[in-house]
Order: C-alpha cells, then structure tokens, then sequence
C-alpha cells in the first residue's frame, strides 16, 4: 500500500521516518517540493485573464490557451491526441495544478514578465508596504 505524507511539521517528519524504517527492501522513496498554493493559482488566473482581455500581438485566446502557451515556454511537455470525430488532434497534459510551488512562481514570473513587454494593465492591485 503506497503512503504519501505531507511534511507539515515535526510529528509528520516522524512519521515518515517510521514509514521508511519499516518498508521493505527495493521500495520506493520519492520526495517532491510542495505543491503550489491557492493563493497562486487565483493569482495565475487573474494574470491570464488579464492577458487574454489585452489581447496582445493580436491574439484572441482564451485563458486557458494562454496558460498552455506559457507552460510551453517553460518546456512543459504536451502530448496531443486524434480527436473522436475527425476533428483534428487535441492537447492532453498542461495541468497546472500538478505544478509545485517553485514552478507556479516560475510561471507567474513568466506571464509578469510576457506582460510587460506587450502592455498588460493587471487587475490585481499591488500591495503596499504599509
């Protein structure tokens, strides 16, 4: 039975360690950076809402094409798949929500930074430091 601990604090990391202390030979450990956080992902659809209202270059995408598009440019893999009625093929994979925390900020960064350079106005309001 595969186990999949979230190390939150000290009493999970114990548990873990148990975990590992009693698996047999040639199992499998993997440990993966945490996954990205909800404030992320609201922010990362603010952000490619904003794009796709700004339309830059033109393009006429909706969201969820930007958020491909921008995958792609950080070397995300996509696979396609011949659609069921002939219609051509269709993208499987770009999923977000299996990204970690580390490449949602890479992401993020990305679109700020795509943005930039093609006159985005963001919604979201800047914070302050007060």
């Amino acid at each position: 039975m595969p186990y999949k601990v979230r190390l939150t604090g000290l009493r999970q990391r114990l548990y873990a360690h148990q975990l590992i202390d009693a698996a047999p030979d040639l199992a499998t450990v993997t440990i993966a950076g945490g996954d990205r956080t909800l404030e992320q992902n609201d922010k990362l659809w603010a952000m490619l809402t904003d794009v796709a209202m700004a339309r830059p270059e033109g393009r006429r995408w909706t969201p969820e094409t930007w958020k491909c598009a921008f995958m792609h440019s950080l070397g995300h893999q996509v696979a396609f798949a011949e659609g069921l009625d002939g219609s051509g093929p269709f993208p499987l994979g770009f999923r977000s929500s299996k990204l970690t925390k580390p490449q949602m900020s890479d992401l993020i960064e990305t679109i700020y930074e795509y943005g930039a350079r093609h006159g985005v106005v963001w919604s979201e309001k800047e914070k302050t430091n007060e």
